[in-house]
């Protein structure tokens, strides 16, 4: 199967109001912060060097407008070559939106990942013994918490009661508990954009994508704009032990952003966000189609708590920071693979597309392969430098 990136699928569906920003790979430039439009993309750079420079402009919407922005390519050629499988390296190509923000993410935000996530720990990561588990898990606790704000009285006598029932969790800790999970996803300048290989760690015969939202966020704690992510998770090794979360969350291209940031502006804002449904089809060659929605109407924690729980007097991001907001998508749909039963849910294979998007965000979309077949990670922070300096961008 082809990635179908053309203007009609990929950008927002009132990409006229809307403000896009992305960055763009050209070749003996490197990495190009530029503005998207239906026909065009046009170079911003010479405003804003970086991305993250770029957002910790008071108004970004406001500077973008007024500057002369010259014209580079038309988008449509673009997007088509960002097809990882099908790219010409002498054209250019988009990039994941962010570049020198850390990428952050939080977890546990809706209640049935949570309830998954337990059934993970309780199965300690054997996806066959998960439908039984989870059985027993809706049992004791119910499948409906949604009503439960977290850190309240409330939670805090239901956390008692589970507790003596010797069913409590590190998940519901973070579920219904005061403190939120943020964690690190990746490392700044590691994501992959639109089109790319977004990696599983190929031991890993238990696991799934995360689609996300993901906030643009600058280093005064502001949220500039927002994007969408896919924040691939390996079931297998976090329900084995939670200090596998890094080795489950970070690895080579396993984490997808974009395809562009769409800036806050008097069209779309954070209440946006907070109404926005996120819809996800998964498409494998062996024909098997699995479609998921996260609406963010059903999080247990609002987008700015989050981003009140990752920044302030205890914790700075000078470059800023990109925010997963985590998921409600958590597949059990049965997948047929060798080896495996009913009741074993999903995982991936090779070569699935997964494709997450939301009408005034567009789509991000990529193709699956394990993480040691996609090309190593290599242009970071300091050939980032190199680069801005070479085309006399620095101050």
């Amino acid at each position: 199967m082809n990635l179908d990136l053309t203007t009609s699928t990929v950008l927002p569906h009132d990409h006229e109001q809307a403000l896009l920003v992305a960055r763009m790979w050209v070749e003996d430039a490197g990495p190009i912060v530029v503005r998207v439009t239906e026909d065009a993309i046009y170079d911003i750079s010479h405003l804003a060097p970086t991305m993250s420079g770029l957002l910790e402009m008071n108004d970004p919407v406001g500077m973008i407008r007024e500057f002369g922005s010259p014209r580079l390519c038309d988008t449509a050629s673009v997007l088509a070559n960002s097809a990882q499988d099908a790219r010409d390296p002498a054209l250019p190509w988009f990039l994941a939106p962010c570049d020198l923000q850390a990428i952050k993410a939080a977890g546990v935000t809706f209640v049935s990942s949570m309830l998954e996530r337990v059934i993970e720990e309780q199965a300690r990561g054997d996806a066959s013994k998960a439908e039984a588990v989870r059985r027993a898990v809706v049992g004791v606790i119910g499948d409906n918490l949604s009503k439960v704000k977290p850190g309240s009285e409330e939670a805090m006598r239901l956390k008692e009661v589970l507790i003596a029932q010797g069913v409590w969790s590190q998940y519901l800790e973070v579920g219904i508990g005061p403190d939120a999970e943020i964690f690190t996803k990746a490392q700044p300048m590691s994501a992959v954009g639109i089109g790319a290989e977004i990696g599983i760690h190929p031991h890993s015969d238990w696991n799934n994508p995360e689609p996300e939202i993901v906030l643009a966020v600058n280093s005064r704690g502001e949220v500039k704009g927002v994007t969408l992510g896919n924040d691939v998770n390996l079931r297998d090794f976090e329900g084995r032990s939670a200090l596998l979360l890094g080795k489950s969350k970070d690895n080579n291209a396993s984490c997808a952003i974009g395809p562009f940031i769409r800036l806050f502006d008097d069209h779309y804002g954070i209440d946006d966000v907070r109404r926005c449904d996120l819809v996800m089809r998964v498409s494998g060659d062996d024909g098997f189609v699995m479609d998921g929605v996260s609406p963010l109407s059903m999080i247990s924690r609002d987008p700015l708590d989050l981003v009140g729980q990752a920044i302030g007097p205890n914790h700075q991001y000078p470059d800023g920071f990109m925010l997963f907001l985590g998921t409600m998508f958590a597949p059990t749909q049965d997948r047929p693979v060798e080896g495996k039963g009913p009741g074993e849910g999903f995982t991936h294979k090779v070569g699935d597309i997964v494709n997450i998007g939301t009408p005034q965000l567009g789509n991000l979309i990529n193709r699956i392969n394990t993480s040691d077949r996609i090309a190593p990670w290599t242009y970071g922070s300091l050939a980032l430098m190199r680069d801005l300096a070479r085309r006399g961008l620095l101050a």
